[in-house]
């Protein structure tokens, strides 16, 4: 996914691309202008920008900062982020009762990342009591738009399960409808 601002298409940032560094100072520069704005994607891109240690210093924390920013918003990509931060405890204390609530908050968007990883948590028992149903129903969600390792996943977790709980959870996630963004 691209994301375009101004005319300028965020490409690199998001697939780990490099740009050459006089190219890349603008590029911040404006990136930033935009954030400041209040522009989720730039917010988004530049939480990335800082994640990842391009074209600025390394700083999870500031990662973290930019992805609420972008959360304000509704940006799925950005709360499926900050679980993932959560979740590794990378720019903020490890807390899994935390990462769950941003996955929840961008897999009821459809984000299909976070949809996998509620999955693996309400398998493990992570921040949360396991459930198997859960777990397949996340999965089952994810696999559905193609995501390859939530269908392996499922699968693995069904053969844990009764019959009676494999239709329920196939039962959820057809039932099962994003929301939209603030």
């Amino acid at each position: 996914m691209c994301l375009t601002l101004r005319g300028l298409t965020l490409c690199a940032l998001m697939f780990g691309l490099s740009v050459p560094l006089a190219a890349e100072d603008d590029r911040i520069a404006q990136l930033r202008r935009a954030a400041e704005q209040g522009d989720a994607a730039a917010q988004f891109n530049l939480g990335f920008a800082y994640l990842k240690g391009e074209g600025v210093p390394q700083d999870y924390a500031e990662a973290v900062k930019w992805w609420r920013r972008a959360d304000e918003q509704g940006l799925a990509p950005a709360q499926y982020n900050l679980g993932l931060m959560y979740y590794k405890g990378e720019g903020i204390p490890q807390d899994y009762a935390e990462a769950l609530k941003w996955y929840r908050r961008a897999a009821e968007q459809g984000n299909v990342r976070a949809q996998f990883y509620l999955g693996v948590m309400y398998a493990k028992g992570e921040g949360i009591p396991q459930d198997y149903v859960a777990a397949h129903t996340f999965f089952n969600l994810a696999g559905a738009k193609g995501y390859e390792d939530a269908r392996k996943q499922r699968d693995r977790i069904a053969s844990r399960m009764t019959a009676a709980q494999i239709a329920e959870a196939q039962r959820r996630a057809r039932a099962w409808t994003p929301k939209t963004s603030p």
